[in-house]
């Protein structure tokens, strides 16, 4: 895909911070422009008998901050896991930056950062090693593997526990090393599954303003069951409920005005 004018300028700025001959990670969401970054269709997904979501569609586009709000049990997990690759549906399609999920699967996750709700982490290695460690794993070697770190480890606030283990980390401390690995290498869509579970009412800030941030270059499903969460990051939300979706569309249409997101969810919940 040929790089648009303004994400070639900003590409080559970046470029200028790198040694020549190494590939940047992504194009950024200019790169992007009037693309559905996320498009899913119809995903249904069985276990046995159960069906765990039917019918799921729906679009995220470029630079978008989307909210993935339903109960316990609606097939929020689900459909987030089909996106990154760590489950296959049963039937439908999606794709992820033009690529489809089911028959591209290894280009799918170069352009995805994927924070489960349980990250799992190896407790033995310390912050920057497990970092590097990632990195390695998704393509970053050398003096691009260092710069890349170093510069997440200051974004995600990790500077003061870098050379610790992650095993006596705070779950707090652990959740920003599993959103630190999702963006290390620069990927243009990140889906994050409650990012901000375990952190204290600072970092649940600070996180806020790290996701609106992430928004200038990335494009960043998310779900979360803090509703005010949404209404302070996200641009639009799709609500699932018994594995469909319910409700989608901007905030400010989702809703009548005399309602809080939180009173037209569970409303929405109950009647469905």
């Amino acid at each position: 895909m040929p790089c648009p004018p303004a994400a070639d300028k900003r590409r080559q700025r970046e470029r200028e911070k790198f040694p020549p001959g190494v590939l940047l990670p992504s194009y950024g969401v200019d790169a992007y422009v009037n693309l559905a970054m996320i498009h899913v269709h119809r995903l249904t997904k069985y276990y046995g008998d159960y069906v765990a979501i039917r019918d799921v569609s729906f679009d995220v586009q470029a630079g978008q901050v989307v909210g993935f709000l339903g109960p316990n049990g609606a097939g929020k997990s689900t459909t987030m896991r089909i996106l990154a690759g760590y489950l296959t549906a049963s039937s439908g399609r999606a794709t992820i930056a033009g690529l489809d999920v089911f028959w591209d699967p290894v280009a799918v996750r170069r352009k995805i950062g994927y924070l489960p709700e349980s990250c799992p982490l190896y407790p033995e290695m310390r912050v920057t090693e497990y970092l590097t460690y990632r990195g390695g794993i998704k393509g970053l070697h050398g003096r691009l593997c260092r710069l890349a770190v170093e510069r997440i480890v200051e974004r995600c606030w990790l500077s003061d526990v870098r050379r610790q283990l992650i095993g006596t980390l705070s779950k707090g401390f652990r959740q920003r090393v599993g959103l630190a690995d999702a963006i290390l290498h620069d990927p243009p869509v990140l889906i994050l599954d409650e990012p901000t579970a375990g952190l204290d009412p600072g970092q649940i800030r600070e996180t806020r303003g790290l996701i609106r941030d992430l928004a200038q270059q990335h494009t960043v499903l998310l779900s979360t069951h803090i509703l005010s969460e949404v209404e302070m990051t996200c641009d639009r939300a799709i609500i699932i409920h018994r594995g469909q979706v319910a409700a989608s569309g901007r905030l400010d249409e989702l809703r009548p005005r005399q309602q809080t997101l939180e009173e037209f969810f569970v409303h929405l919940v109950e009647q469905t």
